[in-house]
């Protein structure tokens, strides 16, 4: 039975919601006013791509594929037991492994090392692998993530939740007044640049988040359960934000709102019919082990899901995320295909996607007094609209300034997540080589912070239980 809201029920939620749709309305509104002084900019052009050499052939090429594959693996392995030890998320060692290995730093002290171990031919190879293992690796994201959670969550942390997003996403769009006329080419629109920028510093790393929580035992306080609803939050918003703002981007002024109006109607699809489907198909398999042919059923749907969104005009990796995303992440089949897939992404297709980065990432395009400069505003503009977001928007709904300042440091973790996001705005040209250098850097920065500075906030502080215990099961291992 459904009980009638109460008079004063709706009277105490009526500041909650003002307050977050006057949030939602400022968002919209200043950007619409960054977009009007950002069309009178300009930008330089594009440079000439310089000549690529012929592709090697195949027989020369596989050797040079398994042996880069064989140093990036050993490298990341490596480093990412060297910063566990120094309590630091390994994913951090593994992407540093993927640059110390390109032009960053072996490129310019042993060229000749560096051009055998990765030689230009191995890229498209390398991207291949990266791009598979980065659709599988959301798809396991999408898994790990309680879609149930978020309808039980006040209203209040969804506010929060998206504070965090608002906050950062309109710092950066701001941004982009300043790094447009300096860091773009002028085949790139500035609405484009603008919500690029805006999406990139918008992002949170869930799984790394979840990580560090478990690692400190905050993931049943009431810290660890605020952060961790704020980052599913902030997982789907930013994503279906993303797949948006790649649309836009992707698509001509004429197809423009065909995109978008597909890529809404597949978000649809997919929460609206796909979602209150799979419950009923995966019951099924509760009790036994999951077979071959239900694995092979659920890898061609995360296919096809890709696929449609590739077609769509946005990335493959929304598809794999909202498919993951729909399926219950405590079922038989969720298990299963996180226990199968999950070594051989995080072992062998992961470090392949931190080669390639790291082959795209160039620290020495950072030259000069004044574009260091930019890269420590950059980082400082990130720090502030996530950190300051979230903090400010947790103190106003009740929590104290401790923990409100933890959640700020939380959700200000970026991680393997904002890798994603940036080599996919690389790829459509949105950004240039140098501010996906500069990004890379940022990304480093905010996830390298975290624990310490968590350390700091909780060093003295009594954790205390959470009243909820009904909390998403952390990830044990993934990144």
């Amino acid at each position: 039975m459904v009980r009638p809201v109460s008079g004063q029920g709706m009277s105490r939620r009526m500041p909650v919601v003002a307050a977050y749709v006057a949030m939602l309305a400022l968002a919209a509104g200043g950007f619409l006013a960054i977009r009007s002084l950002g069309s009178a900019l300009a930008a330089p052009a594009r440079p000439a791509a310089a000549a690529t050499s012929a592709a090697a052939a195949p027989s020369d090429v596989l050797p040079h594929v398994l042996l880069a594959l064989l140093v990036v693996i050993a490298a990341a392995r490596a480093l990412g037991a060297v910063f566990r030890r120094l309590h630091q998320p390994p994913v951090i060692g593994e992407v540093l492994a993927g640059i110390l290995l390109g032009p960053s730093l072996l490129g310019r002290v042993w060229p000749e090392g560096a051009a055998f171990l990765l030689p230009p031919e191995v890229a498209p190879y390398l991207n291949v692998l990266a791009q598979v293992g980065i659709v599988l690796f959301m798809f396991l994201v999408g898994l790990e993530l309680d879609t149930t959670m978020l309808g039980r969550q006040t209203h209040a942390t969804v506010a929060i939740s998206h504070a965090s997003i608002v906050a950062p996403f309109l710092l950066g769009a701001g941004l982009a007044l300043w790094l447009y006329p300096q860091l773009a080419t002028a085949d790139v629109p500035f609405t484009s640049f603008a919500l690029f920028l805006g999406v990139a510093m918008s992002v949170t790393a869930f799984p790394v988040l979840a990580r560090i929580l478990t690692d400190r035992g905050l993931q049943r306080t009431k810290l660890g359960v605020v952060a961790i609803t704020c980052a599913a939050v902030d997982d789907v918003s930013a994503w279906c934000l993303l797949a948006l703002v790649v649309a836009i981007a992707q698509a001509q002024a004429a197809s423009a709102l065909v995109t978008l109006a597909l890529t809404l109607a597949y978000v649809a699809a997919m929460f609206l019919v796909v979602r209150p489907l799979a419950p009923r198909l995966v019951a099924r398999l509760e009790g036994t082990r999951v077979q071959q042919g239900a694995l092979a059923g659920a890898c061609l749907a995360l296919l096809a899901s890709a696929l449609v969104t590739e077609l769509i005009g946005i990335h493959a990796v929304f598809g794999a995320f909202f498919l993951g995303a729909v399926i219950p992440h405590d079922s038989q089949l969720a298990r299963d295909l996180t226990n199968r897939l999950e070594d051989l992404v995080v072992v062998l297709l992961l470090p392949a996607f931190f080669a390639f980065t790291g082959m795209r990432t160039e620290i020495g395009l950072v030259h000069g007094l004044g574009q260091w400069a930019i890269c420590a505003v950059v980082i400082a503009v990130a720090c502030a609209g996530k950190f300051g977001g979230s903090a400010i928007a947790a103190r106003l709904a009740g929590l104290d300034w401790r923990d409100a300042a933890s959640l700020g440091v939380l959700m200000n973790t970026r991680g393997l997540m904002e890798l994603v996001v940036l080599n996919i705005g690389l790829d459509l040209g949105v950004i240039s080589p140098t501010l996906f250098a500069m990004l890379v850097m940022m990304a480093i920065v905010t996830t390298v912070a975290t624990s310490p500075l968590l350390h700091l906030l909780q060093r003295d502080m009594q954790l205390r239980a959470a009243p909820d215990a009904a909390v998403t099961r952390p990830r044990p291992r993934l990144r």
